[in-house]
């Protein structure tokens, strides 16, 4: 897909121009990631509703937590892989291929996160998150004791909630409108 093409298979434009704030913001993207990701350029049709979603994704994945910044994206890859959104796995497959140096790691989370080497606390988080995927109404206090018993706070409990709520949300999103990854994140740290 053509950088220039609409990021979605909704027709709804970039506002033009963009405020200050957001080209900064999209400058600042350009310059870290050598592009702008299309799901930014999907919101900038809205720029309440892209500076919501840029909140509470850069507060759940950037911000100082528990969980480092690896975990949250396996977190990211292993619920979209459950909701199988293209988007999501494209772009948080490469974020985990770059920050574990391992290209494996990332293709078998976007696969099946079982069938990867996984320390028990990723495993059990994952487990986790993944049981919030597909069944979250059945989450009981053992689910969360079993965090617990692999080291994690009741911070981080919250953290694995929040991220693995958030991309089932997202997921829904870029599915329903056909967003793309950018062609960028295919060949990005193979």
């Amino acid at each position: 897909m053509a950088e220039t093409d609409l990021p979605t298979a909704l027709n709804l434009p970039a506002v033009d121009p963009l405020p200050e704030p957001t080209r900064k913001y999209f400058e600042v993207c350009q310059e870290k990631l050598g592009m702008i990701p299309n799901v930014l350029r999907a919101y900038a049709f809205d720029i309440e509703k892209l500076d919501a979603f840029t909140g509470m994704y850069n507060n759940l994945m950037l911000a100082p937590s528990g969980l480092s910044k690896l975990e949250r994206e396996m977190i990211a890859v292993v619920v979209s892989s459950i909701n199988r959104c293209f988007y999501c796995l494209v772009a948080h497959g490469a974020a985990v291929r770059a920050m574990s140096g391992d290209p494996m790691l990332g293709e078998a989370l976007v696969m099946n996160y079982r069938v990867a080497a996984l320390s028990a606390r990723h495993r059990a988080m994952l487990d986790f998150a993944a049981k919030m995927t597909t069944a979250s109404a059945t989450i009981e206090e053992p689910d969360r004791q079993g965090l617990r018993d692999v080291g994690f706070t009741e911070q981080d409990i919250w953290d694995i909630a929040n991220v693995a709520g958030f991309f089932n949300m997202t997921n829904r999103v870029a599915s329903a409108t056909d967003m793309r990854p950018n062609d960028d994140y295919h060949a990005q740290a193979r």
